[in-house]
């Protein structure tokens, strides 16, 4: 079964599943949260390499946009899998999967008022595409963490690569499975080419606009 047949499949299994739930409205909506958060949820997506810098780049803006008094939250690939995702492999069917999920979570956060930060090797446009249809794409910020493979295996923090090369782990991104590279990213952030430091500060003049309330508000 190709990528497209798999998501049909899973489209079609996701109709049947809720032909017999409503949906419930409540009193407390977004609107609401975030005029009591005061701050505008929005969903920075970090896709790129393993050790590419993903969860680097979103540590640091989440360490900044908290000392600023932004409620934020960050997913992250590794800490997914050891709970919500932790019955997945990383077949294609399994990474369609994953994505999918972290998607749908992130919607809750944003539902919330909060900020999302999602940091995730993500390989395949097209679930990146789903995910920013699933929170409107006006929620969504694409950050492609754009760093050579061979800069990625120099690093090899986690002995990944190591292992991909040596053929113990199977559907490795970059190895034995393709990465998709962002074709129209909000963002790019060359992590093998400028200080960390200066790519947070692009990161900031571009995601506090759309966070701040201030910012938002019509005159």
């Amino acid at each position: 079964m190709d990528r497209r047949q798999e998501r049909k499949s899973r489209q079609d299994r996701t109709v049947k599943a809720t032909t017999n739930v409503v949906q419930q409205n409540f009193k407390i909506n977004r609107t609401k949260r975030q005029s009591l958060l005061k701050q505008k949820p929005l969903l920075v997506w970090f896709t790129g390499l393993s050790g590419s810098g993903k969860s680097t780049m979103a540590n640091l803006l989440e360490a900044e946009l908290h000392a600023s008094g932004y409620k934020t939250y960050l997913l992250d690939g590794d800490n997914i899998r050891h709970g919500l995702c932790n019955d997945l492999a990383f077949t294609e069917k399994d990474r369609i999967e994953n994505i999918r999920r972290i998607g749908e979570v992130s919607k809750l956060f944003l539902d919330s008022g909060v900020i999302v930060l999602s940091a995730f090797v993500s390989p395949f446009a097209q679930d990146r595409e789903q995910v920013a249809s699933l929170v409107g794409k006006q929620n969504f910020v694409e950050v492609f963490v754009d760093c050579p493979l061979e800069v990625c295996e120099e690093r090899d923090v986690k002995g990944l690569y190591k292992k991909a090369r040596e053929g113990k782990i199977k559907n490795f991104t970059g190895i034995d499975s393709p990465f998709e590279k962002p074709k129209n990213p909000n963002l790019v952030l060359k992590t093998a080419e400028i200080e960390p430091q200066i790519l947070l500060s692009n990161l900031l003049d571009y995601v506090e606009p759309k966070i701040s309330v201030k910012a938002n508000v019509e005159v």
